[in-house]
């Protein structure tokens, strides 16, 4: 992974943390799942829908499910891993960690 970001070394790479995080406008509903090196930075982006996309679009502002990751790149393969998931194993994941499926965006 090292020289995707220029000017970035693989070994300060590693030492960057990052979150997967998915975040959903709804019980039961659109569920969207992305990674952040800045999690209370993103979440921020999400409430203000200050970034056109798909998650401004569906008003995506409650957080559901966030994971944490002492390298940036496990965060990565995690969310290529979890967009592959079933709707089913995605809301297993969520409920496993949060059964109320409660914002999170204060514990943030």
């Amino acid at each position: 992974m090292p020289g995707l970001v220029p000017g970035i070394s693989g070994r300060i790479l590693r030492q960057m943390g990052g979150w997967v995080y998915i975040v959903t406008n709804k019980p039961d509903g659109t569920l969207y799942i992305g990674v952040t090196a800045d999690l209370p930075r993103r979440l921020a982006e999400h409430r203000s829908r200050s970034v056109a996309g798909f998650t401004k679009r569906y008003n995506l502002t409650r957080l559901v499910y966030a994971e944490p990751f002492d390298d940036i790149r496990l965060a990565i393969q995690r969310e290529k891993t979890m967009k592959g998931w079933s709707r089913e194993w995605k809301i297993n994941a969520i409920v496993e960690r949060n059964p109320d499926r409660a914002d999170l965006s204060a514990d943030v």
